[in-house]
Protein backbone atom coordinates (compact mmCIF):
# COMPACT_ATOMS: atom_id res chain seq x y z
CA UNK A 1 0.00 0.00 0.00
CA UNK A 2 2.95 2.32 0.53
CA UNK A 3 3.38 2.36 -3.28
CA UNK A 4 -0.09 3.72 -3.98
CA UNK A 5 -0.21 7.08 -5.75
CA UNK A 6 -1.14 10.01 -3.52
CA UNK A 7 -2.29 13.36 -4.82
CA UNK A 8 -3.65 16.61 -3.42
CA UNK A 9 -7.38 15.86 -3.53
CA UNK A 10 -10.17 17.83 -1.92
CA UNK A 11 -12.19 16.00 0.70
CA UNK A 12 -15.13 15.51 -1.68
CA UNK A 13 -12.84 13.56 -4.04
CA UNK A 14 -11.55 11.08 -1.47
CA UNK A 15 -12.25 7.40 -2.21
CA UNK A 16 -11.23 4.02 -0.84
CA UNK A 17 -7.90 4.56 -2.62
CA UNK A 18 -7.05 7.42 -0.25
CA UNK A 19 -7.97 5.28 2.74
CA UNK A 20 -5.62 2.55 1.56
CA UNK A 21 -2.91 5.08 0.67
CA UNK A 22 -2.91 6.44 4.22
CA UNK A 23 -3.23 3.07 6.00
CA UNK A 24 -6.84 3.63 7.11
CA UNK A 25 -9.15 0.64 7.61
CA UNK A 26 -12.87 0.66 8.45
CA UNK A 27 -14.07 -2.16 10.71
CA UNK A 28 -17.80 -2.77 11.22
CA UNK A 29 -18.98 -3.87 14.66
CA UNK A 30 -22.23 -5.08 16.17
CA UNK A 31 -24.24 -2.71 18.37
CA UNK A 32 -23.03 -4.01 21.73
CA UNK A 33 -19.36 -3.76 20.72
CA UNK A 34 -19.60 -0.43 18.94
CA UNK A 35 -21.73 1.42 21.51
CA UNK A 36 -19.98 -0.34 24.41
CA UNK A 37 -23.25 -1.33 26.11
CA UNK A 38 -25.16 -4.64 26.13
CA UNK A 39 -28.52 -3.17 25.12
CA UNK A 40 -29.61 -0.10 23.21
CA UNK A 41 -31.23 2.60 25.39
CA UNK A 42 -34.65 4.13 24.98
CA UNK A 43 -34.27 7.32 22.91
CA UNK A 44 -34.70 10.63 24.74
CA UNK A 45 -37.18 12.15 22.34
CA UNK A 46 -40.80 13.25 22.22
CA UNK A 47 -42.70 9.96 22.60
CA UNK A 48 -45.08 10.94 19.79
CA UNK A 49 -42.19 10.57 17.33
CA UNK A 50 -42.06 6.86 18.19
CA UNK A 51 -45.77 6.24 17.65
CA UNK A 52 -46.82 8.58 14.82
CA UNK A 53 -46.33 7.09 11.38
CA UNK A 54 -47.26 10.06 9.19
CA UNK A 55 -46.52 13.74 9.75
CA UNK A 56 -50.10 14.62 8.77
CA UNK A 57 -51.27 12.93 11.97
CA UNK A 58 -48.72 14.56 14.26
CA UNK A 59 -50.33 15.65 17.56
CA UNK A 60 -47.85 18.46 18.22
CA UNK A 61 -45.66 20.91 16.30
CA UNK A 62 -42.32 19.32 17.23
CA UNK A 63 -43.42 15.90 16.01
CA UNK A 64 -44.86 17.42 12.83
CA UNK A 65 -41.61 19.30 12.12
CA UNK A 66 -39.42 16.22 12.55
CA UNK A 67 -41.66 13.83 10.60
CA UNK A 68 -42.21 16.32 7.80
CA UNK A 69 -38.44 16.70 7.39
CA UNK A 70 -38.07 12.92 7.60
CA UNK A 71 -40.57 12.55 4.77
CA UNK A 72 -38.75 15.06 2.57
CA UNK A 73 -35.36 13.48 3.24
CA UNK A 74 -36.62 9.97 2.46
CA UNK A 75 -37.80 10.99 -0.99
CA UNK A 76 -34.24 11.97 -1.98
CA UNK A 77 -34.98 14.15 -4.99
CA UNK A 78 -31.58 15.01 -6.55
CA UNK A 79 -32.52 18.67 -6.96
CA UNK A 80 -33.26 18.89 -3.22
CA UNK A 81 -29.96 17.72 -1.78
CA UNK A 82 -30.43 19.93 1.28
CA UNK A 83 -33.42 17.88 2.50
CA UNK A 84 -31.18 15.32 4.22
CA UNK A 85 -29.08 18.05 5.87
CA UNK A 86 -32.23 19.82 7.07
CA UNK A 87 -33.54 16.57 8.53
CA UNK A 88 -30.27 15.86 10.36
CA UNK A 89 -30.27 19.30 12.02
CA UNK A 90 -33.88 18.89 13.21
CA UNK A 91 -33.23 15.33 14.39
CA UNK A 92 -30.10 16.19 16.39
CA UNK A 93 -31.96 18.97 18.16
CA UNK A 94 -34.93 16.72 18.91
CA UNK A 95 -32.60 14.11 20.42
CA UNK A 96 -30.82 16.62 22.66
CA UNK A 97 -27.51 16.70 20.79
CA UNK A 98 -27.56 20.50 20.72
CA UNK A 99 -27.97 21.90 24.26
CA UNK A 100 -26.85 25.42 25.16
CA UNK A 101 -23.22 25.89 24.12
CA UNK A 102 -23.49 23.70 21.02
CA UNK A 103 -24.39 24.77 17.49
CA UNK A 104 -25.29 22.87 14.33
CA UNK A 105 -23.71 24.13 11.12
CA UNK A 106 -24.36 23.15 7.52
CA UNK A 107 -21.89 23.44 4.63
CA UNK A 108 -19.04 24.60 6.86
CA UNK A 109 -15.71 24.96 5.04
CA UNK A 110 -12.55 23.37 6.44
CA UNK A 111 -9.01 23.17 5.11
CA UNK A 112 -7.24 19.86 4.55
CA UNK A 113 -3.48 19.78 3.92
CA UNK A 114 -2.81 16.98 1.43
CA UNK A 115 0.53 16.29 -0.26
CA UNK A 116 1.78 19.75 0.68
CA UNK A 117 -1.24 21.61 -0.71
CA UNK A 118 -4.29 23.05 1.03
CA UNK A 119 -7.56 21.60 -0.25
CA UNK A 120 -11.16 22.41 0.61
CA UNK A 121 -13.35 20.18 2.75
CA UNK A 122 -17.02 21.14 2.94
CA UNK A 123 -19.04 19.41 5.65
CA UNK A 124 -22.72 18.65 5.12
CA UNK A 125 -23.58 19.03 8.81
CA UNK A 126 -21.33 19.45 11.81
CA UNK A 127 -21.95 19.98 15.51
CA UNK A 128 -19.73 22.52 17.25
CA UNK A 129 -19.22 22.69 21.02
CA UNK A 130 -17.82 26.12 21.80
CA UNK A 131 -15.14 26.31 19.11
CA UNK A 132 -14.56 22.58 18.68
CA UNK A 133 -16.09 20.34 16.02
CA UNK A 134 -17.38 17.23 17.79
CA UNK A 135 -19.64 15.55 15.20
CA UNK A 136 -19.60 15.32 11.41
CA UNK A 137 -22.44 14.13 9.17
CA UNK A 138 -21.87 13.32 5.50
CA UNK A 139 -24.70 12.61 3.07
CA UNK A 140 -24.36 9.69 0.69
CA UNK A 141 -24.79 11.37 -2.69
CA UNK A 142 -24.14 8.31 -4.83
CA UNK A 143 -27.66 8.59 -6.22
CA UNK A 144 -26.35 11.80 -7.84
CA UNK A 145 -22.65 11.08 -8.46
CA UNK A 146 -20.14 8.24 -7.86
CA UNK A 147 -18.80 9.57 -4.56
CA UNK A 148 -17.66 7.75 -1.43
CA UNK A 149 -19.34 9.17 1.70
CA UNK A 150 -17.24 7.04 4.04
CA UNK A 151 -13.94 8.32 2.65
CA UNK A 152 -15.30 11.87 2.52
CA UNK A 153 -16.31 11.66 6.18
CA UNK A 154 -12.83 10.51 7.22
CA UNK A 155 -11.23 13.33 5.23
CA UNK A 156 -13.51 15.76 7.07
CA UNK A 157 -12.49 14.24 10.41
CA UNK A 158 -8.81 14.82 9.62
CA UNK A 159 -9.58 18.43 8.70
CA UNK A 160 -11.71 18.89 11.83
CA UNK A 161 -8.97 17.47 14.08
CA UNK A 162 -6.51 19.94 12.54
CA UNK A 163 -8.92 22.86 12.95
CA UNK A 164 -9.63 21.90 16.56
CA UNK A 165 -5.93 21.77 17.38
CA UNK A 166 -5.39 25.13 15.72
CA UNK A 167 -8.12 26.56 17.94
CA UNK A 168 -6.53 25.04 21.04
CA UNK A 169 -3.16 26.59 20.26
CA UNK A 170 -4.02 29.94 18.72
CA UNK A 171 -7.23 30.88 20.56
CA UNK A 172 -7.34 28.91 23.81
CA UNK A 173 -3.58 28.82 24.39
CA UNK A 174 -3.49 25.15 25.33
CA UNK A 175 -1.43 22.28 23.87
CA UNK A 176 -2.74 20.43 20.82
CA UNK A 177 -4.08 16.90 21.16
CA UNK A 178 -2.02 13.99 19.88
CA UNK A 179 -5.15 12.01 19.07
CA UNK A 180 -8.92 12.19 19.42
CA UNK A 181 -11.95 10.09 18.46
CA UNK A 182 -14.27 12.20 16.32
CA UNK A 183 -17.85 11.03 15.96
CA UNK A 184 -19.25 10.75 12.46
CA UNK A 185 -22.38 9.66 10.62
CA UNK A 186 -23.08 8.98 6.95
CA UNK A 187 -26.67 9.30 5.76
CA UNK A 188 -28.39 7.66 2.83
CA UNK A 189 -31.72 9.43 2.97
CA UNK A 190 -32.68 8.88 6.61
CA UNK A 191 -30.68 5.65 7.01
CA UNK A 192 -27.48 6.24 9.05
CA UNK A 193 -24.14 4.52 9.57
CA UNK A 194 -22.29 5.53 12.75
CA UNK A 195 -18.50 5.98 12.97
CA UNK A 196 -15.84 6.42 15.65
CA UNK A 197 -12.90 7.99 13.84
CA UNK A 198 -9.65 8.14 15.81
CA UNK A 199 -7.45 10.81 14.25
CA UNK A 200 -3.81 11.10 15.31
CA UNK A 201 -1.14 13.73 14.79
CA UNK A 202 0.86 11.06 12.93
CA UNK A 203 -1.96 10.57 10.42
CA UNK A 204 -2.37 14.33 9.91
CA UNK A 205 1.38 14.67 9.24
CA UNK A 206 1.36 11.74 6.81
CA UNK A 207 -1.60 13.09 4.82
CA UNK A 208 -0.10 16.58 4.78
CA UNK A 209 3.18 15.27 3.38
CA UNK A 210 1.69 12.62 1.11
CA UNK A 211 3.39 9.78 3.02
CA UNK A 212 2.32 6.31 4.13
CA UNK A 213 1.96 6.26 7.94
CA UNK A 214 3.55 3.35 9.78
CA UNK A 215 0.67 3.12 12.24
CA UNK A 216 -2.62 1.83 10.93
CA UNK A 217 -5.71 3.94 11.64
CA UNK A 218 -8.75 1.79 12.44
CA UNK A 219 -12.14 3.46 12.08
CA UNK A 220 -14.99 1.62 13.78
CA UNK A 221 -18.46 1.68 12.23
CA UNK A 222 -21.95 0.38 12.96
CA UNK A 223 -24.80 -0.21 10.54
CA UNK A 224 -28.07 -0.46 12.51
CA UNK A 225 -29.81 -3.83 12.22
CA UNK A 226 -33.33 -3.10 10.96
CA UNK A 227 -36.24 -5.51 10.35
CA UNK A 228 -36.08 -5.30 6.53
CA UNK A 229 -32.41 -4.77 5.58
CA UNK A 230 -33.09 -5.25 1.88
CA UNK A 231 -35.35 -2.17 2.01
CA UNK A 232 -33.11 -0.19 4.36
CA UNK A 233 -32.36 2.66 1.95
CA UNK A 234 -35.87 3.12 0.59
CA UNK A 235 -37.56 2.91 4.00
CA UNK A 236 -35.01 4.62 6.23
CA UNK A 237 -36.70 5.81 9.42
CA UNK A 238 -40.23 5.87 8.00
CA UNK A 239 -41.49 2.55 9.51
CA UNK A 240 -42.02 2.70 13.27
CA UNK A 241 -40.06 -0.49 13.99
CA UNK A 242 -36.97 0.73 12.12
CA UNK A 243 -37.40 4.20 13.62
CA UNK A 244 -37.26 2.83 17.17
CA UNK A 245 -34.02 0.95 16.49
CA UNK A 246 -32.29 3.79 14.67
CA UNK A 247 -33.28 6.40 17.27
CA UNK A 248 -31.97 4.08 20.00
CA UNK A 249 -28.65 3.98 18.13
CA UNK A 250 -28.57 7.77 18.06
CA UNK A 251 -29.21 7.80 21.81
CA UNK A 252 -26.37 5.35 22.46
CA UNK A 253 -24.05 7.35 20.18
CA UNK A 254 -24.34 10.50 22.32
CA UNK A 255 -21.60 9.31 24.68
CA UNK A 256 -19.03 9.53 21.87
CA UNK A 257 -20.01 13.08 20.82
CA UNK A 258 -17.81 15.08 23.16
Amino acid sequence: MAQLIRSAKSGSDWTSNELAAYNITVVYQDAATFFEMPNLPQPSINSNVLTTLDYRNAPDDDTYRLLRNLDLATIQVPSEESAVDDFVVVLLRALGYEPRGRTSRTRKDLTLLVCGENRLVKTDVCLIDGDEIILLVQEDKRYMAPEDPQAQLIAEAIAAFTANNRTREQILGIPPLQSKVIAGITMTGTSPVFYKIKISAELVTAVGGGAYPNTQTIVYAHLPVVPRPQRRLSEGMKPLDSRQIILSCYEAFKRFVN
